[in-house]
């Protein structure tokens, strides 16, 4: 089996305007191994996250190819989706807005398993719904509570144990911890990275937090504009970035030292419109 999980070839999502064609995802080539983690950083409108939901085909691609385990999703019918979603799964950046205020927490993570038809009996189902809780570190006393009565950490636990229920192989983590306070920003990474280990976890990790995606991720892809400017691992890209947007990003990080001073990028020039844009390089303008 090939250590390759996912794979898009000129992926293209294009958006209508009045004032023409938005190109929020531009000819974007990555792959991603199995078991690994593969963080997409870059700034908002960058089209970090409108990967992410196209890979998953929550959104339709304009054109390009989605190979997961190789084979090509876009081809797909929306019978032989509705199998693949068991496989692909996503945690949203919000945990508030992405779960049910009318459901229960157990009947948000019994949910997947119900339209699947994973469990024989409510008996099973509402085993299975406590061990997911277990899992991540959810008490079982919130069984009956209601999402508004859990702060974020614990809403977005909910959304993990969601995410796991079906046993995917790859989840698209949408800014996961963006909404969080720093503490819990810390826990909820581990209980991310501690089930990686656990379940073989395959992940997309969407962020615009380089500090986070340093220690969280195997490889990084640097975004700008709809278009991928860099990709590299994790400690080459820290160490020695070699596009200046790239250098420009690491350079805005905050070093929590008097004694350490880092040569600030700043940027100038004017923005390209991701509307009708231009051929060429999208960062030529600001190219220092």
């Amino acid at each position: 089996m090939s250590d390759i999980i996912l794979e898009t070839r000129n992926l293209k999502k294009y958006f209508n305007t009045p004032k023409g064609l938005l190109h929020a995802v531009d000819d974007v080539n990555f792959t991603i191994e199995r078991g690994k983690t593969l963080g997409v950083v870059g700034e908002s409108g960058c089209g970090k996250s409108t990967t992410g939901r196209v890979v998953l085909r929550l959104l339709e691609a304009t054109d390009g190819e989605i190979i997961f385990e190789g084979k090509n999703i876009r081809d797909y019918s929306r019978d032989q989706m509705d199998k693949l979603r068991q496989e692909m799964q996503i945690i949203f950046q919000d945990p508030f807005a992405s779960l049910n205020p009318r459901m229960t927490i157990s009947e948000i993570i019994a949910e997947p398993l119900v339209i699947h038809k994973k469990c024989k009996d409510s008996l099973e189902l509402n085993k299975k719904v406590k061990d997911l809780m277990e899992i991540v570190g959810l008490s079982e006393r919130l069984t009956n509570t209601y999402p508004h009565e859990l702060d974020g950490g614990r809403r977005q636990r909910v959304g993990i144990a969601r995410a796991i229920a079906l046993n995917p192989k790859f989840i698209v983590c949408d800014e996961p911890v963006s909404a969080l306070d720093v503490s819990i920003q810390a826990q909820i990474l581990n209980l991310m990275s501690d089930l990686q280990k656990e379940l073989g976890l395959t992940y997309m990790f969407i962020t615009h937090d380089l500090s986070v995606v340093k220690h969280f991720s195997d490889e990084i892809v640097v975004m700008y504009l709809g278009q991928i400017v860099e990709k590299a691992p994790t400690d080459k890209l820290f160490k020695n970035p070699t596009h200046p947007y790239t250098k420009a990003l690491l350079s805005a990080i905050p070093v929590p030292s008097l004694k350490k001073k880092m040569e600030r990028v700043i940027l100038k020039g004017e923005l390209t419109s991701p509307v009708n844009p231009e051929p060429g390089c999208r960062f030529a303008k600001r190219c220092p």
